[in-house]
């Protein structure tokens, strides 16, 4: 089965329209961090019939109030998706740490009566822990970071066991404008269910899942933005005919994109309404190294950034337009993947 998993940096995703059969939506991290996208893009896969799961980012706070905070946030979800846990070594203080990712994989079984997967790359994958409790194996493994669509035989498959393999960061999948993880489950649906059900109870059955939606209909507006820039709906009277009842609402954000100031883009651009990195290239087109301009130049005049939970440095530089290595830099950052909750940067 293929499928993705995705955070709140897919803000908006419109999955009835992916052709997918699953979806894996970050849930928590350490133990205050809630993703404001989680329950939304639950509901609208478990409507739309996919199979579902959840994961927790473990940042080393604390076993016990990290597995009470993600066991809490998704409990209306336990015994319908499986869980997950990511182990990494990115804002994770337990890191190196196996004896911490034992007791939270056991901590998190004896809340939720689920044996949660574990998720980490295949150089590092703590596989001696794992077999312990018998949990799945989500393994990360990438041939390289080209862009790339579905695969049905990654790279270096078979060369170990695991019940999910997340082969790509940089998937593009029609429907959403921008990179994507994708995964292959070496399972059927009915394996996936039994995953997900709680020790001791009744197996979830497997849902009926609806074709993904066809046409402008279903898409976003942003990503039909981008469309019209590419050229994808033609001019005039084709453009109107290919957008139909999208016309009017497509058309009034590409006439606002090309004819609103710099500064007024840039502010919006800075509110999070054109998303970021190459999606926001994408939206903005000709316009994209204007705004640019301006965004750079108010982060040269000195503002500053408080680091909430979640936050990477790469992806703040990518909501400012600069890079880790300048924000780094300028904040005397030896180790650009150490930043912490709280933390003031100049940008």
């Amino acid at each position: 089965m293929q499928g993705i998993d995705i955070s709140n940096w897919q803000a908006g995703i419109n999955l009835d329209v992916l052709n997918i059969d699953f979806v894996i939506c970050k849930a928590t991290q350490g133990t205050g961090y809630v993703s404001p996208e989680c329950d939304r893009q639950m509901q609208q896969a478990m409507r739309r019939g996919l199979l579902v799961g959840v994961y927790h980012y473990i940042d080393g706070a604390g076993v016990d109030a990290e597995a009470q905070h993600f066991a809490r946030s998704i409990k209306g979800y336990i015994g319908r998706a499986i869980i997950a846990l990511d182990w990494e070594d990115y804002q994770n203080n337990a890191w190196g740490n196996t004896a911490y990712l034992d007791a939270i994989i056991a901590k998190v079984k004896q809340i939720t009566g689920v044996t949660p997967l574990v998720y980490s790359s295949a150089s590092v994958f703590p596989w001696d822990v794992s077999r312990k409790h018998n949990c799945g194996n989500w393994v990360a493994q990438y041939a390289n970071m080209n862009p790339t669509g579905l695969q049905n035989s990654p790279w270096n498959e078979g060369a170990y066991s695991c019940a999910i393999r997340q082969y790509a960061s940089t998937g593009r999948l029609d429907g959403w404008v921008g990179n994507l993880d994708l995964n292959k489950a070496y399972m059927d649906a009915e394996q996936w269910q039994r995953y997900a059900a709680v020790n001791g109870e009744q197996v979830q059955p497997v849902p009926t899942t609806s074709k993904p939606a066809t046409g402008v209909e279903s898409m976003d507006l942003l990503d039909l933005v981008a469309g019209v820039f590419r050229g994808d709906y033609g001019d005039g009277d084709s453009r109107r005919a290919k957008l139909g009842g999208r016309y009017n609402a497509v058309q009034s954000m590409v006439n606002h994109i090309c004819s609103a100031s710099a500064e007024e883009l840039a502010r919006e651009t800075w509110a999070g309404k054109y998303r970021n990195g190459s999606e926001r290239k994408a939206v903005l087109a000709h316009r994209y190294d204007e705004v640019m301009s301006v965004i750079n130049s108010n982060v040269s005049a000195g503002r500053t950034y408080t680091v909430k939970p979640g936050d990477t440095l790469s992806r703040i530089a990518a909501k400012y337009g600069t890079t880790y290595v300048d924000i780094a830099a300028k904040n005397g950052i030896a180790d650009p993947n150490r930043i912490y909750t709280g933390q003031r940067l100049i940008v």
